[in-house]
């Protein structure tokens, strides 16, 4: 590697003996310039260790208002609930924000992608699918567009990530659930459609080991969104054979814990913190009808308007030129105390 700095693209076109306009083709498109150059171009780039300001070079273009909003699933409340947040964080800051859904396909979330190219926009919040997204097509995007990752985090891409501490979310409300009765089991899904889940099933663990009680995991069949009806299904089994092995169930997140309620309520078990209840039920999440729910959903909510503040303020702020380094923003959860634990 040479020790000569490159600041700019007009300094690496004249030392790589390449002209400029065919050095900027091939940062907007590798693919359109003749293998034997974009083969001396990548050699150049490992040599001086030069990597283009691509945000510099969208300020150069004549830019739209246009920003992304991508959201694995647009029907999962939470989801919803960040997106609709931030749809009028950017409305307020005068862009123009438009919506879309991955449906939880890996392909899908790459032709959203495609679609987003096409629209030319300043700037795009991305919730990736996670494990099941296409990394490489990920990464191809975030290099060519400000991107700012939230929700679930993906390989340091984009401009940062911002998001919830689902670490401490499964602590804090663990910590709760054992000072106030019995050590609680944790309810999951054995192939979460989301990442997060992982990180809590986790945390979980880790709790129990610090609290001195022994974990009881039970991980329940389904694949997919429908985690109500996951939580119902699996939730009468559960209870049909007698797997949980304490009062107390924490649920991975409130759509299952209201899968779980409905089968409470279907085998006239009890559920609440009062005295005639037989069991105790917590999700997590802050999902927005889980005050609704009957009894009202004990949880541990996300911060939505801290989580889309820093979102968008980030990704204003690379749109409008203020790139810092790659970071990541996970923001605490907040226990909220209802009636059925």
């Amino acid at each position: 590697m040479s020790d000569t700095k490159i600041r700019n693209m007009e300094e690496f076109s004249a030392i790589s003996g390449l002209s400029r306009p065919t050095v900027s083709k091939y940062f907007h498109d590798p693919e359109s310039v003749r293998a034997s150059t974009r083969a001396k171009i990548e050699e150049a780039l490992e040599r001086y260790d030069y990597r283009p300001n691509i945000f510099a070079m969208n300020q150069n273009r004549k830019l739209t208002k246009n920003v992304g909003i991508v959201v694995p699933l647009l029907s999962d409340p939470y989801f919803a609930e960040i997106a609709r947040n931030l749809e009028q964080r950017c409305l307020d800051a005068g862009y123009r924000p438009t919506l879309f859904s991955a449906h939880g396909d890996p392909e899908l979330e790459v032709e959203v992608l495609n679609t987003l190219r096409s629209m030319k926009p300043a700037g795009v919040l991305l919730a990736p699918l996670g494990r099941a997204s296409q990394t490489r097509e990920l990464k191809k995007f975030c290099d060519d567009i400000p991107t700012l990752i939230f929700d679930s985090s993906v390989d340091e891409l984009g401009l940062a990530f911002v998001g919830s501490d689902n670490m401490q979310f499964t602590t804090h409300i663990s910590d709760y659930l054992c000072r106030t009765g019995e050590p609680p089991c944790f309810f999951e899904m054995k192939t979460p459609a989301n990442p997060n889940a992982h990180r809590r099933r986790q945390s979980y663990l880790n709790a129990m080991e610090s609290f001195g009680h022994t974990p009881q995991v039970i991980s329940i069949a389904g694949e997919g969104w429908s985690f109500e009806e996951i939580g119902r299904t699996g939730g009468h089994e559960a209870l049909k054979s007698k797997q949980f092995g304490t009062n107390t169930i924490l649920c991975s997140n409130d759509r299952l814990a209201i899968g779980l309620l409905t089968a409470c309520y279907e085998q006239g078990v009890v559920v609440g913190r009062h005295p005639e209840a037989a069991i105790r039920i917590a999700g997590q999440d802050g999902h927005p009808h889980s005050r609704y729910t009957c009894p009202p959903l004990t949880t541990i909510s996300h911060d939505y308007d801290a989580v889309s503040k820093h979102a968008a303020e980030a990704l204003f702020a690379a749109i409008e030129g203020h790139v810092e380094p790659w970071k990541s923003t996970r923001l605490e959860g907040k226990l909220i105390l209802r009636d059925s634990a």
